[in-house]
């Protein structure tokens, strides 16, 4: 089984195109992800959708024609690619393009890349491309939703972290004078922000579906804390979605609430949450180091790139 968050397709592609001088032998590419030759060609295969022989070889030949078209000689790139000679490079280039390397169109007229039945190219020295198909448009929502969920996820996990605190640890001040917000209060303690993480999306919640205002009294023990929050991120994830299925990120409401009332975009309230909600859980995080809780474990990880990697199976 995978670790959590591990990247294990990198780790096989990391393996197929290592920078290593052993050509197209699987047995060398194998010995890098420490498997088997059948194992790896086997995972590779079925990850990649093409052999790793094949994928490196086509791979190597896009890098072959990227370094040309900037003005790499036919010969280094010809050895950069492991070819043996300059004369079996040509012949297996020549194939693949449609041309010989010294007839290689420049850049501004054919791109370096070759067909591929997964999208993986050579983009850069430092960087793959995986060509996710057919061109599509994306709503910019998908990018939204996942940061919304992975706000809500991780506030959960930092509200967890410090349920088994006591209550000295919460209320010690850490942070004497500090306000996140100048108009949200003092947050010097733990406690105190642990409570806007947990509440302060009732509000936007109540001015958006049009509901009384919200009771925010406590209790505010962690436990309680963390109840409401599970029920404020259902209905905050509701919302998210809502407002993208209808387009309505353009809407507006004029929140009563606010003295004197105030209109805000909904595209503003959810920006605004998402900024002050991950300073918050940054800063809860220092002061949880404070009480003496281990931040390093992989349930507290901040970065989205390892949550998705986790909620997604490591893909």
């Amino acid at each position: 089984m995978s670790e959590p968050g591990r990247d294990r397709i990198r780790e096989l592609l990391d393996a197929v195109l290592a920078d290593v001088e052993v050509g197209d032998r699987l047995g060398d590419m194998a010995a890098a992800a420490y498997t088997s030759p059948f194992h790896f060609s086997r995972q590779v295969s079925r990850a990649a959708g093409e052999p790793p022989v094949a994928l490196r070889r086509r791979v190597l030949l896009e890098r072959a024609a990227w370094r040309i078209q900037r003005g790499t000689s036919v010969t280094d790139a010809a050895f950069e690619a492991g070819y043996d000679s300059v004369e079996g490079f040509s012949r297996a280039f020549a194939r693949a393009f449609g041309c010989v390397p010294s007839a290689m169109p420049a850049r501004g007229e054919r791109g370096h890349w070759l067909p591929a039945p997964n999208g993986i190219h050579f983009h850069s020295p430092t960087v793959l491309y995986v060509d996710g198909g057919a061109a599509t448009e994306h709503s910019a929502g998908e990018v939204l939703a996942l940061m919304v969920r992975h706000d809500l996820d991780d506030t959960d996990a930092v509200l967890a972290a410090a349920e088994p605190l006591g209550e000295p640890e919460l209320r010690r001040e850490r942070l004497a004078g500090h306000e996140v917000l100048s108009w949200s209060g003092p947050e010097t303690t733990l406690a105190d922000v642990l409570q806007h993480l947990a509440l302060d999306k009732l509000p936007w919640l109540a001015s958006i579906e049009g509901a009384d205002e919200p009771d925010l009294a406590g209790p505010h023990d962690v436990a309680t804390l963390r109840a409401r929050h599970a029920d404020v991120a259902a209905r905050w994830l509701a919302m998210t979605r809502d407002v993208e299925r209808r387009g309505a990120w353009d809407d507006r409401v004029i929140d009563a609430i606010c003295d004197p009332p105030e209109s805000f975009l909904l595209s503003q309230i959810v920006a605004h949450t998402l900024t002050f909600s991950a300073h918050r859980r940054q800063l809860a995080r220092w002061m949880l180091r404070q009480a003496g809780v281990d931040v390093s474990v992989p349930t507290l990880d901040p970065d989205p790139i390892t949550w998705h990697r986790r909620a997604s199976g490591g893909q």
